[in-house]
């Protein structure tokens, strides 16, 4: 509903609302990336270095502050610094195996989500590195993809929250501007990023899941 409002904010520009994923609308279990990938790497036959843990934790890649590095491309220049012959499937397989979390969706995610899209534009910004574990983790939940009008990943767009050009990437997906988004989000940090753009943001530790339907009522001026 462009040039609709959000009453509770009296905030006359904001058409959109984007939520996080992770830590916002659902919980995963925690895994330790190191060893998982490592795992993955031996069992496809990718020979895996003795100091697998130190490679894995330098810096490989020269990115921009804020850009998004690819998992797999970070774990292929792991093993190059260490004179590492692989195929690069096989990497890229290995790293999306390690990622199969059990996804709880949190009390009020669906609700919210819900009460967003009833009003306007809603959509889901992530930041995630991994390769399909957004859709797989939207697959497990108790979401319903198709609420989202948008599903933007760091890994899709190539920047990471909080840097403008995670938040411009959403609302040109949605259709509005920056300034004109609402966004939720567990992280002050990364979630907060977008009050540097001109737009909204609603942490969840101080505006729960439960009362957002509420808040995201939006009536035409």
């Amino acid at each position: 509903m462009i040039g609709g409002f959000f009453p509770a904010f009296d905030s006359p520009s904001a058409v959109a609302v984007s939520f996080d994923l992770f830590g916002t609308l659902v919980s995963v279990e925690q895994t330790d990336p190191t060893r998982e990938i490592a795992e993955g790497l031996r069992v496809r036959g990718v020979p895996v270095p003795e100091d697998w843990a130190e490679a894995y934790g330098e810096r490989h890649v020269d990115a921009p502050d804020g850009a998004e590095v690819p998992l797999p491309a970070h774990v292929a220049s792991a093993l190059r610094s260490r004179d590492i012959e692989f195929d690069a499937h096989l990497v890229r397989r290995a790293v999306v195996a390690a990622f199969d979390p059990e996804v709880e969706t949190r009390d009020g995610a669906r609700e919210a989500v819900e009460a967003a899209g009833r009003s306007g534009a809603v959509g889901l910004l992530s930041n995630c590195s991994v390769p399909e574990l957004v859709p797989r983790v939207l697959i497990r939940s108790e979401l319903d993809r198709d609420a989202f009008d948008a599903v933007v990943t760091s890994i899709g767009c190539g920047w990471r929250k909080p840097h403008p050009e995670a938040f411009r990437s959403v609302a040109e997906a949605l259709g509005c501007g920056v300034t004109e988004l609402v966004h939720v989000g567990d992280s002050h940090r990364a979630d907060g990023g977008i009050e540097a753009c001109g737009g909204r943001f609603l942490p969840v530790d101080e505006y729960p899941l439960a009362e957002l339907p509420d808040l995201l009522t939006r009536e035409a001026p």
